[in-house]
């Protein structure tokens, strides 16, 4: 199967309806059991430079070449920024709205808001929040600026900001995951950056839960005790 080359269609016709910056968003680690789901946002003006050669969807690029392009990528670009919501928030607002909460801290990181957001997948998850994830994000500045968004399904492997925004943000959530490999050994976070593997199942069986995992996912209900040897320690005074 031929790998779809991203380009700008989608960046251009948005300025050529009057944006000035384009925003595009991706988000990393949603299907993960450990540790946080973490957005990328990378804004773009039409006087663009060339984008640095091989950006794609972070999953069409091999780890080595997603290292080599993200600081390219940061370079390149407007601006780029991150933002996050931990595993106990993923719990505590399900997956839509910590996603929601963390495309909104990246582009709170932005010092210039963009006139218009290109999300990646078919719903707009930023411009209605409500209940505790309106709360959590009612001082963001940007959203009083009111941008723009442009759901495009498979944005990601169609448009060179998501997809340059994938890579900032996997490169991130992978940094932070590995530095987590010696605080939880066994886990191997430095391999399977919180995902299901092989070795994630085997440390999951003889140790249980990690303060880094999301304690309402399904998998949990395989795992002989939902708290860790130390919460455990703690809680019997031991």
């Amino acid at each position: 199967m031929a790998v779809v080359e991203p380009d700008f269609c989608h960046e251009d016709a948005l300025f050529e309806t009057g944006a000035r910056l384009v925003g595009g968003i991706d988000e990393v680690g949603r299907g993960a059991w450990a540790g946080p789901v973490l957005v990328g946002v990378v804004t773009v003006t039409p006087a663009r430079a060339e984008p640095p050669r091989g950006i794609r969807d972070s999953k069409l690029v091999s780890k080595k070449r997603r290292v080599e392009l993200a600081p390219q990528i940061t370079s390149w670009a407007h601006e780029a920024a991150t933002g996050s919501a931990s595993a106990r928030e993923c719990d505590e607002l399900g997956m839509r709205a910590a996603v929601a909460l963390a495309a909104s801290r990246a582009l709170n990181e932005l010092v210039d808001v963009p006139d218009a957001l290109i999300v990646d997948g078919p719903l707009d998850l930023l411009s209605a929040p409500s209940g505790r994830l309106a709360t959590l994000v009612r001082s963001h500045r940007w959203r009083s600026m009111a941008p723009r968004v442009e759901p495009v399904v498979k944005a990601d492997q169609h448009c060179v900001s998501v997809a340059a925004a994938s890579i900032v943000a996997k490169v991130e959530r992978d940094t932070l995951m590995a530095s987590w490999s010696e605080s939880f050994p066994g886990f191997d976070f430095e391999s399977n950056v919180g995902y299901p593997a092989p070795n994630h199942v085997r440390a999951l069986s003889g140790y249980g839960l990690t303060s880094e995992h999301r304690r309402s996912w399904s998998f949990t209900r395989s795992i002989p005790w939902m708290v860790t040897p130390v919460e455990e320690a703690a809680s019997t005074g031991c």
